[in-house]
């Protein structure tokens, strides 16, 4: 019996040096590993509630949450233009934490230079989650008709155009017409879009520069006309409305938002977030609970938003710089 035991013991101990050798141990060991996640995912917002990135991002958390056999809690915290939330994230060792980035994020770093953190150092893509195009919008009676009366009247320095504050997207987006077609559009900030649009209605300035979600519901009661939108094809809903694309493919602009890990979270939990993420997007039913928002959902890969996110950030830092646009003290 004792022979026996021995023998046993030592055909147990030769399995083991095999498994060692053989390349084998580390699988082991990550099979013995917990898969992520072991708890919640908190996703957070560094804005207020409200919006369409925050929107899209409970819609999706509801389909993740089953496939991923944790909650995903969607978590605002505001503050700092979007930098107290990411800064949050960036900063933390809770490797269940993810971050909605937007548009923001590859604008703040060519006019901030006090940023607590490197949004591309100190974040892993996920992928992006939904984008809406910019419109440009005048007054229902405005004598501007056409993209030809825009670059005319532009260039004469005719025009002003009202954004939603000073370096925001459609800020940058009027900068772009200024530095790229020879325009002279007097850049207007106001302090949010729903202090701009009565002023365009009121034909208070020339056009107002905004995000077609919160145009729309103007431009569809007649009070607004849609001169041209930043998308890089026509909009359904905008019959007749060309694309600012026809200008040059450095006028397709929008407005996004996307999926970002903490830099704890592990290789593998991007990973599934991720394809859940992909799936989730490429579903019809998503489409058309994002079309609630204005938005379109926007289906890639952490690779994509990664050369994306890189590429947008040169293409606005070089905007604010020629521009010598400054935010102040």
């Amino acid at each position: 019996m004792t022979r026996k035991l021995s023998t046993r013991f030592h055909t147990y101990r030769r399995l083991i040096l095999v498994l060692a050798t053989s390349g084998l141990a580390p699988l082991l060991a990550q099979a013995q590993t917990a898969p992520w996640p072991t708890k919640a995912v908190t996703a957070v917002v560094p804005f207020a509630p409200g919006g369409a990135g925050n929107g899209s991002l409970r819609i999706l958390s509801e389909i993740i949450s089953p496939q991923l056999g944790q909650p995903l809690v969607v978590e605002n915290r505001p503050g700092a233009g979007g930098i107290t939330g990411t800064q949050t994230v960036t900063s933390s060792a809770d490797d269940h934490l993810l971050l909605m980035g937007s548009t923001t994020m590859t604008i703040l770093p060519s006019l901030r230079n006090d940023l607590p953190y490197d949004a591309q150092r100190d974040l892993q893509p996920i992928g992006m989650i939904s984008a809406q195009p910019v419109v440009l919008a005048v007054p229902a009676n405005s004598p501007l008709k056409t993209l030809d009366d825009l670059l005319r009247m532009g260039r004469a320095g005719q025009l002003s155009a009202g954004n939603s504050g000073v370096g925001t997207l459609s800020h940058l987006t009027t900068e772009l017409l200024n530095n790229k077609l020879g325009t002279k559009i007097l850049a207007v900030p106001y302090k949010g879009d729903a202090a701009l649009i009565p002023d365009v209605v009121a034909g208070t300035i020339s056009m107002g520069v905004m995000n077609l979600p919160v145009a729309m519901p103007m431009i569809q009661a007649g009070r607004l006309r849609a001169l041209a939108v930043t998308s890089a094809q026509p909009v359904a809903q905008l019959p007749g409305v060309p694309v600012l694309k026809t200008l040059g493919n450095e006028f397709v602009v929008s407005g996004w938002a996307a999926l970002f890990a903490g830099p704890k979270v592990p290789p593998a939990g991007v990973k599934r977030i991720e394809l859940l993420l992909k799936q989730a997007l490429s579903e019809p039913a998503t489409k058309d609970k994002f079309a609630a928002f204005g938005v379109n959902p926007e289906p890639g890969t952490a690779a994509e938003l990664r050369e994306f996110v890189k590429s947008e950030t040169a293409r606005w830092g070089d905007v604010i710089r020629t521009s010598g646009i400054k935010l102040q003290p």
